[in-house]
């Protein structure tokens, strides 16, 4: 089912989770883990990440059969087209249709981190807007794209940013899922700026719960999305040291959160799991105790 189609029936808020493939054996350990007990709560369909310069492209292939025929999950499959040319992008596209996928994120990615020797092919695409011109007219998915709140990080401006989403929409976009934010407004005003253009496709609001002050601090940096005052005294408040407590805050800060963005009316909610299970299965099960989900 195209997830378009979920978010048009009105019914009721979507819950939906993003996953990555795991790097090592270990990750693949703690991401088996973390798939029992998210599945559990069925939610309408999970994410998985494709990583920079397609690093990850047979490990996301494997975890999308896996979701889809194990666990009988909704995927929407990233395609990170940074750095690959025509062949490549169609040869990952093709594979996707083959694995019945019928919904993608197309994002431009960023470079690998790890490969000094990486060189992007010549003919690849420099933008998620020229991806999206190249792959809409060869396939049928159900075409997503990215959404910043606080403008990409490397954006000039909000405003510019704004430009450019609508070019993605406008070359097939039909949905938006948004990076996550700590502060609801930016999420709001992000909303009412692309009104305001003429975005009228769903806009799924991304959701981060805290799991340590170290990962909140490095995907800020990478992100640029900002950690508030309030969330920072928060966390300044709790006993030092204690991870459980972290954890424990990190939760009633998403559901606080979580209940603001659904009492406005979004669509439903795309929690970042980082794979992980803890903190995104106490906050669903707290949403639908309290009748939001």
């Amino acid at each position: 089912m195209k997830v378009t189609d979920v978010w048009t029936s009105g019914q009721r808020p979507t819950v939906s989770f993003e996953l990555f493939p795991p790097r090592s054996e270990k990750g693949a350990v703690s991401l088996e883990k973390a798939i029992d007990k998210l599945a559990a709560l069925k939610p309408d369909f999970v994410s998985v990440t494709f990583g920079a310069g397609g690093s990850t492209r047979e490990g996301s292939r494997q975890l999308i059969e896996k979701l889809k025929s194990e666990k009988s999950l909704g995927v929407i499959a990233y395609f990170a087209g940074y750095g690959l040319g025509p062949a490549d992008i169609t040869a990952v596209l093709d594979q996707y249709q083959e694995l019945g996928v019928e919904n993608i994120l197309v994002v431009r990615g960023d470079p690998p981190h790890d490969e000094k020797k990486f060189r992007p092919h010549p003919e690849s695409l420099p933008h998620a807007s020229d991806l999206m011109a190249f792959v809409r007219p060869k396939y049928n998915f159900c075409m997503g794209v990215a959404g910043y709140p606080e403008g990409h990080i490397e954006c000039e401006s909000k405003e510019k940013d704004i430009e450019y989403l609508k070019l993605k929409v406008n070359n097939g976009a039909e949905y938006i899922i948004s990076n996550y934010f700590y502060d609801n407004q930016y999420f709001f005003d992000f909303v009412e700026l692309c009104k305001a253009v003429g975005i009228d496709v769903p806009i799924l609001p991304g959701v981060m719960p805290i799991f340590s002050v170290k990962m909140m601090e490095m995907l800020s940096n990478l992100c640029g999305a900002t950690i508030t005052d309030e969330l920072r005294q928060g966390i300044d408040a709790l006993p030092e040291g204690d991870k459980e407590a972290l954890v424990d805050f990190g939760i009633d800060f998403a559901v606080h959160q979580c209940k603001g963005l659904l009492e406005a009316g979004v669509p439903g909610l795309h929690i970042y799991t980082m794979d992980r299970s803890t903190s995104t299965v106490a906050i669903v099960n707290r949403l639908r105790k309290d009748g939001l989900l």
